[in-house]
């Protein structure tokens, strides 16, 4: 752990999800069953995870940000057996002991005098088994589920069978291959471990036999003081983190040896140009991005040199062929906008949307292509650019606008330190584009700032992608992961509507 310094060793991670392995056994838990994990970035989340990796059961991290009803459809939706939470969480998890009754074995990790009732102590009930692995180790896997920016979240599930443990899973190709992970990497994780990436990436730098250093939370300066602290050879991030970081103070950056680093991932959210090129002139041509879906039907790559070759994409597939394709099905030409679809490989194991088939359905076409619902087009090089997800594009007259474009270029601005934009009503265009800044000072929010952005955004963009109006918020509701929560801002304006005809 990144800021306590606490360590677990491989022989003491071992044993204790061997543990932890014959105690899911013998609550009766078999191949392709569920157990959950509700906890705070700490050194005890690898073991659950862990032992149902190698109990042949998916295992489903729920995001610390959820409230009791939230964290309690998720444990029904996805049949957990079993929950591990913390003493940290301890009022989430009382509210959630008549919540429910499906989950048999609750377990609470931390100080025992904290454990709730209806909780029994982690350890005391882990450690009463041997430290042995089952007699038939199988692999599992994770079941996560969407961040439910546009409702109710939906369990990735992907389609496993019978295996034992042991063959290194094909996604993790990239790792060895490309980015040169084994056992001397040392892999910095920045972001909370129940977010897609973080897990699968730090639990397959276990496998390779490397070192995760992994942080409590998120600090702009804390993260370099750590790069230099435990000589940091790999790391993964999200651009506002990139963002945080080129937000400090020129003495501060420059404060920290951060030459032992190979490569840096960065995912999962959309990066500006100006941020990206900032961050390549900072931290050299080390900076590689990925883009793909915890679907895992479809991944692009793209190195840094690739990348300033063509700033803005996030290059071309690693997998099947790409496609973009409009409403009515039809491919379009090289520059043109549509939905992303992917074609899988031969022999790619799928997935489906837990108890969701009309979803499942409606995410795959005719020939077996699958999409996420993002938009994009393609170069004539066969580089993707992402434009933005089918649900956040605004419809302003019958034109399309993507705001992602006017989202990358205020987030470069010096006053801004995070923007949202989205459509709002508007009686004569049906919406119009509107913008929610966090200033970098609040003192600056008002009308002067707002027509400084507004000019910024003219000066830059075609002006019907510019918003109309800026209001000014303290703090956007992101999740750590970089995610932002834009449907929370948009119903603020919309209400009730259910419709966007206006």
């Amino acid at each position: 752990m990144a800021g306590s310094g606490q360590v677990v060793t491989y022989r003491e991670l071992d044993d204790r999800s061997n543990r932890l392995a014959q105690l899911f056994w013998d609550a009766g838990l078999r191949f392709g069953d569920h157990v959950a994990v509700l906890m705070e970035n700490r050194a005890e989340f690898f073991e659950p995870c862990w032992a149902a990796q190698r109990s042949g059961l998916f295992f489903t991290c729920i995001n610390t940000h959820f409230n009791a009803d939230e964290v309690a459809y998720i444990l029904d939706d996805c049949d957990a057996q079993v929950l591990v939470t913390s003493d940290t969480l301890r009022d989430v998890a009382a509210e959630l002991v008549d919540k429910m009754p499906r989950v048999k074995v609750r377990l609470m990790v931390g100080e025992e005098a904290l454990v709730v009732d209806g909780y029994e102590p982690y350890a005391l009930a882990r450690d009463r088994y041997p430290a042995v692995p089952l007699d038939e180790e199988l692999e599992g896997t994770r079941m996560l589920y969407s961040s439910g920016t546009t409702g109710r979240p939906k369990g990735v599930k992907y389609k496993i069978t019978r295996q034992r443990v042991g063959e290194q899973p094909v996604e993790m190709g990239m790792m060895t291959t490309v980015w040169g992970m084994d056992g001397d990497a040392i892999y910095l994780s920045p972001a909370p471990l129940y977010h897609s990436a973080p897990l699968f990436y730090s639990m397959s730098t276990m496998r390779l036999g490397g070192t995760v250093i992994v942080m409590e939370h998120f600090d702009p300066e804390r993260a370099l003081a750590y790069i230099e602290q435990y000589k940091v050879t790999h790391s993964q991030w999200v651009p506002t983190m990139f963002v945080r970081m080129l937000k400090m103070p020129d003495e501060v950056r420059a404060k920290y040896d951060l030459s032992s680093q190979k490569v840096v991932l960065h995912a999962a959210a959309p990066c500006s140009v100006e941020t990206k090129r900032k961050m390549i002139e900072w931290w050299g041509p080390i900076i590689d991005e990925y883009y793909a879906a915890t679907e895992g039907t479809g991944a692009t790559y793209v190195s840094s040199p690739d990348w300033l070759a063509h700033p803005g994409s996030v290059g071309r597939s690693m997998l099947g062929p790409i496609h973009i394709l409009d409403e009515s099905g039809a491919s379009q030409p090289a520059g043109e906008v549509g939905t992303v679809w992917f074609e899988p490989p031969p022999n790619r194991p799928g997935f489906e949307y837990h108890k969701d088939e009309a979803k499942t359905r409606d995410s795959f076409n005719d020939k077996g292509w699958s999409t996420v619902g993002d938009m994009g087009y393609l170069d004539a090089d066969g580089y993707l650019f992402l434009t933005d997800r089918r649900t956040f594009m605004i419809v302003s007259g019958g034109v399309n606008i993507y705001p992602q474009e006017a989202e990358n270029l205020l987030i470069d601005h010096p006053k801004v330190y995070d923007v949202a934009v989205f459509g709002i009503p508007d009686p004569e265009m049906g919406e119009r584009v509107h913008a929610v800044v966090q200033p970098t000072a609040w003192d600056d929010a008002g009308p002067e700032l707002e027509q400084e952005l507004l000019a910024y955004c003219r000066a830059h963009l075609s002006h019907y992608k510019c918003p109309l109006a800026v209001d000014f918020d303290p703090e956007l509701p992101r999740e750590q992961t970089g995610k932002l929560y834009k449907r929370l801002l948009r119903d603020r304006y919309w209400g009730d509507k259910t419709s966007r005809i206006v």
